[in-house]
């Protein structure tokens, strides 16, 4: 996708959904740079992880202090006592994700300021419903224990919106697919994960594909991210922690999303560095270490 595509797509903003992606990129293809390496795709191994980044909305203070009071102590316990230390002392910020792509260039979070679309306005959702998911079912890892979101609603629609003409902005700025979505992640894929995987780079998310919008994405939010093999044993004791997470919050969590951030991820996808925060207020957006504003 050019530059000037992409332009056109950070400028229509969610509103112009259908004709900004129709006119831009009836279908995502290689970057004009030539950058984009997709020779990891197919191999037996998960491709070598360097640097991911992410478009994601922080959880508000009222999710996480509800999360906080509710659930993360006893799942910190659930998860010792099934000896997953490690995903217990894992370190995150909760979020919801918009889209993620690899990249070694380390300027890619300022281009990825620059490419963004318009934000939606603020967004309201309920967070609701624990289960567990694996990158592929029977890939055996990673696997994440994961918050729902109510599927319908305006502000569930803004949310999926955003999500096409996000992925279609930042898809051309990855050197290669998402490592986590190669190996036997992908050898376990379906046709259409797999296409995903070689057109955007990762799946689950949402594109235009014949004019069409095709919607594969599924936000939420993780609460614990794991490359402890999935076995069926360790699914069942998950499963049992889930339930006992939805009996505890029944109606879930009503919240609202007031902004939007640029941030650094690991391997599996938790959040380890807030980079630029984009206010769904106004636009605005700052260096999220200085608190600085910042030119988009």
């Amino acid at each position: 996708m050019t530059p000037t595509a992409l332009r056109s797509i950070a400028r229509a903003g969610t509103a112009g959904l259908a004709a900004a992606l129709l006119v831009a990129c009836g279908a995502i293809g290689p970057s004009s740079t030539g950058a984009i390496d997709n020779s990891s795709i197919g191999q037996p191994d998960f491709r070598k992880h360097v640097a991911t980044y992410g478009v994601v909305y922080r959880l508000p203070t009222d999710a996480t202090d509800t999360l906080d009071n509710r659930i993360n102590s006893q799942l910190k316990r659930d998860l010792v006592r099934l000896g997953l230390q490690t995903e217990a002392l894992l370190p995150n910020i909760p979020h919801v994700t918009v889209v993620h792509i690899h990249s070694a260039d380390p300027s890619t979070p300022r281009k990825m300021l620059a490419a963004l679309p318009k934000p939606p306005g603020p967004i309201q959702l309920t967070l609701k419903g624990f289960y567990t998911t694996e990158a592929a079912k029977d890939a055996g890892r990673p696997w994440w224990l994961d918050l729902g979101i109510v599927k319908t609603g305006p502000g569930f629609e803004a949310m999926m919106a955003f999500n096409t003409v996000t992925t279609a902005a930042m898809a051309p700025l990855r050197d290669g697919p998402l490592p986590r979505v190669t190996g036997p992640v992908y050898a376990k894929m379906g046709d259409a994960g797999k296409e995903l995987v070689r057109t955007v780079g990762v799946s689950g998310v949402n594109v235009i594909r014949e004019g069409k919008e095709l919607r594969s994405h599924n936000p939420h939010n993780t609460l614990v991210y794991s490359m402890t093999p999935f076995t069926p044993a360790l699914q069942a004791s998950m499963k049992e922690v889930a339930d006992k997470f939805n009996a505890a919050l029944p109606e879930g969590i009503e919240t609202t999303f007031n902004t939007v951030s640029i941030v650094e991820l690991a391997f599996a996808g938790n959040v380890t560095r807030e980079i630029y925060r984009i206010s769904l207020v106004d636009g605005s957006a700052t260096d999220a270490e200085t608190g600085r504003a910042v030119s988009r």
